[in-house]
């Protein structure tokens, strides 16, 4: 039995035993074949892996990173694993059934709108989403744990002659663009060399998105992706955006027509240009122009209510961002049309506002209707931001998994998956 302590009135300890399961026969008989002296070396850990577990392929790495692993246990001796580490070895993360693969192995050379995205929202803050810093640290976490959508929300600074990135509306500090930009440069492609898309969440005037863009394209150069055309048919696929790094916000010219049909996270945020009539000037044009180039994937909701905003037009892709809670109404009467949208269109969900404690949802609700980016609060906890954290350990960690088959398939009479049919399940029965 192991000992552990406490201490007591801050004078004394109080030692106690904690109990440990009892290793089975089958267990034993196995540790002590390749252990006879009863502490098993890192060789003869190996040769368990390939002659018992069937590991073929296994190095002696491999049982290293197995010993390494079990190091910080009391119940690790120096000279191998005794009887009770290599116990919890087989219980562990090393031992697992079905291990995900540590590589990437999916076809990533579908269009983008064909995956899911490990997605983050506000992914500057350090804490919850009322009071806590801003800082570049938790966008170079998010990237270094293989998130590849970081959010950063776009300000004018109190003088209103630069770009900060804070979220609006609260008690949050500030942290200025460019150490945003510069971090996500730096740690962009050190987990995965798939893509990066940043989704701005713009409040500037045409002056503030020239300088936004000359930020963007000075710090990243030929990393930055650009399209030919604002009307994509398809979005290009991950392989062919390895390394490169996508703008995604809505097109200039809507701020400058006031429209404000799509906030997305701060709904209730007035559009920092007048809302009557404005017509541009000519340094007004040639900034929009100059941002307009950035975005190579343009976002925003059409007007009218939710078969406007999930309309799928031949022509051009886009991106559509809902809220947690409109996602979950719209699913209850649009189940399939979402799925239809989600086909050739990416979809971004967002956690409610009402979540200032920076905690999460259930991302299943996004995922089965297809939606690409399910944004989750990294520098939050709990069970649903685990379920999203063991999604994207598939696939070799890239930030990328792939759709299953029948969201992506139309059957001959051109129907898709519908998310709130009944389905029976199958039940197998194996006789021996």
């Amino acid at each position: 039995m192991l000992k552990q302590n406490f201490k007591v009135c801050l004078c004394w300890r109080r030692i106690f035993k904690t109990r440990v399961v009892e290793p089975p026969l089958e267990v034993k008989n196995a540790f002590f074949r390749y252990a006879p002296s009863g502490t098993m070396t890192v060789d003869e850990l190996l040769r368990f892996l390939i002659e018992h577990q069937g590991e073929k392929d296994a190095t002696r790495e491999d049982a290293q990173a197995i010993f390494d692993s079990l190091k910080h246990l009391n119940i690790f001796h120096r000279r191998g694993l005794h009887l009770e580490a290599f116990f919890r070895y087989l219980l562990g993360d090393h031992n697992l059934a079905h291990p995900p693969s540590q590589k990437v192995h999916h076809d990533m050379t579908a269009p983008l709108a064909h995956y899911f995205l490990f997605t983050g929202h506000n992914s500057y803050l350090t804490g919850n989403q009322l009071s806590s810093a801003s800082s570049v640290e938790p966008i170079k976490d998010a990237l270094l744990r293989g998130v590849r959508v970081i959010e950063l929300d776009l300000w004018p600074n109190s003088k209103g002659n630069d770009v900060e990135v804070r979220h609006g509306g609260t008690l949050t500090s500030p942290v200025d663009l460019q150490s945003c930009l510069k971090i996500i440069k730096d740690n962009a492609f050190t987990a995965s060399e798939y893509p990066v898309v940043i989704t701005f969440e713009d409040h500037l005037n045409s002056h503030l998105q020239k300088k936004v863009a000359k930020m963007v394209t000075e710090t990243f150069g030929e990393m930055l992706y650009c399209t030919e055309t604002e009307n994509l048919q398809q979005f290009p696929s991950p392989e062919s955006l390895k390394k490169r790094v996508l703008i995604s916000t809505k097109p200039p010219k809507e701020y400058l027509e006031g429209n404000t049909a799509d906030l997305s996270d701060n709904e209730s945020v007035t559009n920092p240009l007048d809302e009557g009539e404005h017509v541009p000037d000519e340094d007004e044009e040639k900034a929009v122009t100059q941002y307009r180039q950035i975005i190579a994937i343009h976002a925003g909701k059409l007007k009218g209510g939710l078969d406007n905003w999930l309309s799928d037009d031949p022509r051009k892709v886009r991106r559509l961002s809902l809220s947690e809670q409109e996602l979950e109404s719209a699913a209850k009467t649009h189940g399939t049309k979402i799925v239809r949208f989600t086909q050739r269109n990416l979809l971004r969900v967002f956690p409610k506002g009402t979540r200032l404690d920076s905690s999460n949802y259930n991302p299943f609700v996004g995922w089965m209707h297809g939606a690409q980016m399910v944004a989750f609060n990294m520098q939050g906890q709990g069970k649903h931001l685990w379920i999203m954290q063991g999604m994207f350990r598939a696939n070799g960690r890239c930030g990328y998994v792939k759709k299953p088959d029948f969201l992506l398939q139309r059957d001959p009479n051109d129907e898709v998956f519908n998310p709130n049919a009944h389905l029976d399940v199958k039940t197998v029965m194996t006789v021996r």
